[in-house]
């Protein structure tokens, strides 16, 4: 066996060893409590923040098709339900005002909940005394991934857009390959995307200093898994339809099963990029 396969296998042993070892499915499982109560109020800051760059209604599309091809249709339509009942804008200004703060505070408790999981993951002391400063210091970075996320949705309805775009007057013009090549682009342009936003919560969300060049092979690791294993809960949802089984609560317990299939994939990400750092990076220095 060479030294790179050796180093690799190590390294995927140690990683599947750690993460096993922090309890993934119990800290998944926290997650998706925190998730449950952050969903509507994600979803709408969301929408209306990118909402003054492009269109709302394009916007609630794209995220209504994307978890109706991974939850089915009973869960979008759950999804089309919340953006319907969201807060109303002409309602009075102390009204508007406390709803806002509902959805900042609801919305950032899911980051806060990873936080604390990613903590543990790379071994940054947990602090029983939060002052007061800290705990706003957490909501605001939770709010500014929640900003993040949105950019990066926006930047995905444009590049894709323009893509999609460019294939119907390219496949009137070129031959079939040039084709190929611009829906492998449309591919890989969602993997960097997601590739990023887990890069940032591994940079940001934990108590701990790593760097970046240590970040990205873990980001782009855990990108490729959650994107097959989205594919693949896809297939199974579309096929099994395990809603049924639940009655009424079968789309709420199938978004519960999406966010703590997600949690297991980032805990992963997160273990691979902590052994990548520690036996061939720079290492992790608690903040």
């Amino acid at each position: 066996m060479s030294n790179k396969l050796k180093k690799t296998k190590d390294t995927l042993v140690e990683t599947y060893t750690n993460f096993m070892s922090n309890e993934p499915f119990q800290m998944s499982a926290s997650v998706s409590y925190y998730a449950l109560f952050s969903f509507p109020a994600l979803l709408i800051i969301i929408v209306n923040s990118i909402g003054f760059f492009y269109s709302k209604t394009e916007i609630k599309t794209k995220i209504i098709n994307e978890i109706s091809s991974v939850l089915g249709n009973d869960t979008a339509v759950l999804v089309e339900n919340i953006f319907k009942n969201s807060y109303d804008l002409n309602q009075s200004k102390i009204a508007l005002y406390v709803g806002i703060a509902t959805l900042l505070y609801g919305a950032t408790g899911l980051f806060i909940a990873l936080q604390k999981a990613l903590n543990k993951i790379f071994g940054a002391p947990e602090n029983s005394n939060q002052t007061f400063i800290k705990l706003i210091k957490n909501r605001l970075f939770s709010l500014s991934l929640i900003l993040i996320i949105g950019f990066l949705l926006l930047t995905s309805l444009i590049l894709t857009s323009l893509i999609s775009a460019l294939s119907d007057w390219i496949s009137s013009i070129f031959p079939s390959i040039i084709v190929v090549i611009f829906q492998v682009v449309n591919f890989i342009i969602p993997l960097v995307l997601i590739a990023i936003l887990f890069a940032l919560m591994f940079k940001i969300l934990p108590d701990a200093i790593i760097k970046w060049k240590d970040v990205w092979l873990g980001a782009f690791v855990t990108s490729l898994l959650f994107s097959v294993g989205k594919f693949a809960l896809g297939i199974y949802f579309g096929t099994t339809s395990p809603e049924s089984t639940f009655g009424a609560a079968g789309s709420v317990i199938l978004i519960l099963l999406w966010v703590s299939y997600s949690s297991l994939i980032l805990f992963l990400g997160a273990e691979f990029t902590k052994v990548y750092a520690l036996k061939y990076g720079n290492g992790i220095i608690n903040k």
